[in-house]
């Protein structure tokens, strides 16, 4: 009874709705209306009601987003016998088409995502599965490996109850017979290098004979050696803290069909845009916006899917599906397709439980989100989720979403270059004159961001996400076509881990950025001719210059992206505090409070003075760590003492020499996760519509100048800053 009055009320409301979105009206009217309901828009957000208004909100959207899709179905399309019209005009209005649908399928996705779930954690008479943890390498340094082992190692979580494996591909018998010798001799060294790193931190060391099928084969060789119940997967480079198997192995006890529990991936270092940009401690990160609502929204439908780290998964389920898939190259997204659609379950856990690194150089990002794009596509060609056998149609659509997420350097490309259709070859692609622009497409627009701040606000400010994709679609589009001409044609490329950029530069894949910022400024020229040579089109003309200098403005900022700026520090700092005892240089212990850590260091506050020590001087810091490791005392070097009020702030670097150092630095770093979660809340702040659109603009103008600035320093191959 309850499902057929649902389905009633859900036939009535359609019914109106179309009523509504196509009902004759003059241009006045629809324009009266437009800017009513988004003044109740407004209000809703403005007041920030919650619960049935903000679905009052959506609603008032949808309705403008409608009307304005009908008016471009009905009304602007150029004459089919205008082929030269009609044609790019055609292409344009299947970009506006691709967006609005995927606009209503993330409305879809995360209309109401789940709340965060509550911390659950073994009791101490709860069973204690055994856990193999899996951390996959390829070419990462000592370093970082050496961290992220500790920290896995560290873990709070019964000794006997679980096995750390680094899984090398570095290492494998292929490379170490390679017939170049010095690639051979550099494999040998690494692989007797991570064995003693693993027998001294107490992990299990696993290569194999070659690389095949890349991480997903490394994966499953892990599988095939290990016999845990549950696999914890960690990338190289994303160190777990003490708590991560307290808080994920709770739950498979509560659903036996339960085969993931995903966490977010949280960051400690910026990826290029926010480093260049500058924007990495005020503004949320990129990757928030995902892990922050979108997966939230999926958890909903049982479709949060496995991110390939940061996550817990049941080992029969895997064995189901013969392991981790591998057919594309994002074997993570598609492993949890292929069980979700064996009817396995997924649950997201919205607290970041590890810390990793983002790509440092714009080069890198662009090749980790290539393989991501590239991925992608091809799970939509070969598993298009649509008509998948066995997932639920909550399933279908959130798969949709994700995948079809990926095609978004099309429809922007388009958009860049559309108004060069009229301003350069005089194509009227887009018929409507300037009050119906205002109207229609205007009102439009400032819904699509009233929508957006309002289910992403905190997550992603406004523009921000504009720019992200311009940045990417200008590589990432020939990358996609290539996967449609031969979807088994792409291959994994590992992402460079640790990078550092130690000199100002434009980046290797800065050209094409250049270039369009000078044939959109030759637009803007183009369109003052055209307004003082064909006044009588200069409505139109004005229009279509008017979002070309948005492109323009776009494009500006983007150089400021690939403007990469020298990196003071190699690592970045998390703030702590916690108290230690720093041996001064007569011998004596002084007491005091470390206040920031990194993987290279940390800073310590003495209140006294700085007991003798000076830059250059070796000291020993102890402190009483989180974990059991059996030692606390770790060895330094002062870089730097700094006076701060009647104390002193020494400046330190790690001096690690066994395991056991290893161990006592990665308690420092990665122990606590409640210093990210703190971090992550510190930024995500809704500015609103208005101050987010202000401070965008500045931070173009001032990226193009730097942009420009950079490009007349360096285009000549002059050197960059030391």
């Amino acid at each position: 009874m309850n499902r057929a009055l649902t389905i009633a009320i859900w036939f009535l409301v359609s019914i109106v709705m179309f009523i509504i979105i196509t009902l004759p009206v003059s241009l006045e009217v629809h324009l009266v209306t437009a800017v009513m309901l988004i003044v109740a828009m407004g209000v809703i957000k403005t007041l920030k009601l919650d619960g049935n208004w903000r679905l009052l909100l959506l609603t008032f959207g949808t309705i403008i987003v409608l009307r304005y899709a009908f008016w471009r179905t009905t009304s602007t399309l150029p004459p089919v016998s205008d082929w030269a019209d009609f044609i790019p005009g055609l292409i344009l209005y299947l970009a506006e088409m691709y967006c609005i649908m995927m606009l209503f399928l993330s409305l879809f996705v995360v209309i109401r995502p789940l709340p965060l779930r509550p911390s659950i954690r073994l009791r101490p008479d709860d069973p204690v599965p055994f856990v193999d943890v899996f951390i996959p390498s390829y070419n990462e340094d000592f370093e970082l490996l050496a961290g992220t082992l500790a920290a896995a190692k560290a873990m709070d979580y019964p000794a006997d109850r679980f096995t750390v494996w680094l899984l090398d591909d570095g290492g494998t018998e292929a490379k170490r017979n390679d017939v170049d010798p010095d690639k051979a001799a550099a494999a040998q060294d690494r692989y007797e290098q991570l064995q003693g790193l693993c027998n001294e931190l107490g992990c299990r060391y696993l290569t194999r004979a070659q690389n095949e099928r890349a991480k997903a084969g490394n994966l499953n060789n892990g599988l095939a050696n290990s016999t845990g119940e549950f696999i914890a997967v960690f990338d190289a480079d994303h160190a777990p803290a003490r708590d991560f198997l307290q808080e994920t192995v709770p739950y498979f006890a509560r659903d036996s069909r339960l085969f993931l529990v995903q966490t977010p991936h949280f960051f400690l270092n910026p990826d290029p845009l926010e480093r260049n940009l500058r924007t990495f401690e005020t503004m949320p990160s990129e990757n928030e916006m995902f892990y922050g609502i979108i997966q939230r929204g999926l958890d909903r439908w049982n479709a949060a899917f496995f991110c390939g780290s940061a996550a817990l998964l049941r080992r029969e389920a895997l064995l189901a599906n013969s392991g981790f898939a591998g057919r594309s190259i994002t074997e993570d997204c598609e492993t949890a397709i292929e069980l979700h659609a064996k009817g396995w379950n997924s649950i997201y856990v919205d607290r970041p439980l590890v810390a990793g690194l983002q790509p440092a150089t714009f080069a890198s990002f662009i090749g980790q989100r290539t393989r991501w794009a590239q991925g992608m596509m091809q799970i939509l060609i070969f598993s298009f989720p649509l008509f998948k056998s066995g997932l639920k149609i909550g399933q279908r659509l959130s798969y949709m979403s994700s995948t079809l997420f990926w095609l978004f350097p099309l429809p922007r490309m388009i958009f860049l270059f559309a108004p060069f259709c009229y301003l350069f070859f005089d194509l009227q692609i887009f018929t409507a004159s300037g009050g119906e622009f205002a109207a229609y497409t205007l009102t439009y627009v400032l819904v699509n961001l009233v929508m957006q701040n309002s289910l992403f606000g905190r997550w992603r400010w406004p523009w921000i996400s504009e720019l992200y994709e311009y940045i990417q679609s200008v590589h990432l589009l020939g990358a996609l076509l290539s996967v449609v001409r031969n979807p088994n044609k792409p291959t994994f490329n590992v992402t460079a881990k640790d990078e550092s950029v130690d000199r100002s530069r434009l980046s290797e894949l800065s050209r094409p950025f250049y270039l369009i910022f000078l044939l959109l400024l030759l637009a803007v020229a183009m369109t003052v001719y055209k307004v003082a040579a064909e006044p009588y089109q200069a409505e139109i003309t004005m229009v279509v210059g008017g979002w070309n200098i948005f492109n323009l403005i776009l494009a500006g900022c983007a150089l400021g992206v690939v403007s990469e700026r020298r990196e003071v520090r190699s690592s970045r700092r998390v703030n702590i505090e916690r108290r230690c005892e720093v041996r001064g240089a007569d011998g004596n212990w002084v007491k005091g409070t470390m206040t920031n850590v990194s993987s290279g260091g940390l800073a310590i506050q003495l209140p006294g003075g700085a007991a003798g020590l000076g830059r250059g001087a070796p000291t020993v810091v102890r402190f009483t760590p989180l974990s059991d490791i059996g030692a606390n005392e770790l060895s330094l070097f002062v870089r730097s003492a700094t006076s701060e009020g009647k104390g002193v702030v020494l400046g330190c670097r790690y001096m690690p020499e066994t395991g056991t150092d290893y161990r006592l630095m990665a308690d420092l770093l990665y122990a606590n996760s409640a210093n990210w979660q703190q971090r992550q809340r510190s930024r995500q702040v809704n500015i609103g519509i208005i101050r987010g659109t202000i401070q965008f603009l500045g931070i173009a103008v001032y990226q193009t100048g730097r942009g420009l600035g950079y490009f007349l320093r360096f285009a000549a191959g002059r050197r960059g800053e030391p």
